[in-house]
């Protein structure tokens, strides 16, 4: 398997995951910002402005993909305002060059339609929201980079994804030249990730610092939460020795695919879960042996054995 391992950190990336959640409020209950982040952002903003974010609602998700091209083909660490300025000034024909070896079936058309109807509105979103959280968000960001960086030399770039993301197992995928390693806040715990033409971008949570020590970790609830339906054990259990796929999971396990779903993203979250990627359309999930140590691990640590 031969393609170049890159870990880039931009504000801007952070910039479209916060829109993105905020409007469509996709797995916001599997977040640890929570529902609350959006009742809380919602009650800071004035109810027109609330009105003209939430049009982008019922947009096509794919939309979003093209955002993140688009932050890609800016370059490392683009600054917010630059690139919201790029992206109202360049003209359709410059964005469409650029895009397009990512996207070989985009067309002109949905190139304009991105372009006007997003600009005003992430424009909106960093007057609203994003300039408030930048300075806090962008350390975290540029901190974990930094080490999966000073990791490179050390680790398979393979064990390295898995590594950083809790649990992505990159496998054979045709002409992928290029993998991104993007650090993420906003969508913590989850993993995200992107396919284009020759390239694949990977979202991971940063860890973010406990403020409270005498509170249970995040991580040791997520994974206590995970565990502690009878369901969820025996899914560990049946994707222990080779990994599965919703398909055969569905057919085998007897279970409806929401309701598989539903399990499946509650024990991706508490990484407990290996996710074998073939290609956007091809998942695969096994059991992560890591998880269980971790399990034990933060365990200890809390309870002070």
């Amino acid at each position: 398997m031969k393609y170049e391992l890159k870990i880039d950190v931009s504000p801007v990336y952070e910039l479209i995951d916060s829109f993105m959640l905020y409007v469509t409020r996709k797995w916001i209950s599997n977040l640890d910002i929570g529902p609350d982040w959006v009742r809380d952002v919602e009650s800071r903003i004035p109810p027109q402005k609330v009105a003209a974010l939430l049009q982008a609602a019922d947009w096509p998700f794919n939309d979003y993909d093209v955002l993140y091209a688009c932050a890609y083909s800016g370059g490392p660490a683009s600054n917010v305002l630059e690139f919201l300025d790029e992206l109202e000034s360049a003209s359709i024909d410059e964005w469409y060059q650029r895009l397009v070896p990512f996207l070989p079936d985009f067309s002109l058309e949905e190139c304009y339609r991105i372009k006007s109807s997003y600009s005003p509105l992430l424009r909106l979103w960093h007057e609203q929201y994003f300039r408030h959280v930048e300075n806090q968000i962008l350390p975290l960001l540029i901190e974990d980079a930094a080490e999966k960086k000073m990791l490179q030399s050390k680790m398979d770039p393979i064990a390295l994804i898995e590594y950083a993301s809790g649990g992505v197992v990159i496998e054979d995928i045709p002409d992928l030249q290029t993998i991104v390693l993007l650090p993420t806040v906003h969508n913590r715990p989850i993993n995200t990730y992107c396919f284009y033409k020759t390239l694949m971008l990977i979202q991971y949570p940063v860890d973010v610092p406990v403020e409270n020590e005498d509170e249970p970790p995040t991580v040791l609830l997520r994974m206590t939460k995970a565990l502690s339906d009878p369901n969820r054990l025996k899914l560990l259990r049946y994707v222990a020795h080779e990994p599965k796929s919703l398909w055969e999971m569905q057919s085998e396990l007897n279970q409806s695919g929401d309701m598989l779903m539903h399990h499946l993203m509650m024990l991706r979250v508490a990484g407990l879960l290996r996710i074998h990627l073939r290609d956007e359309h091809n998942e695969r999930f096994s059991i992560r042996p890591d998880g269980a140590s971790e399990l034990q691990m933060f365990l200890e640590s809390y309870i002070r054995l």
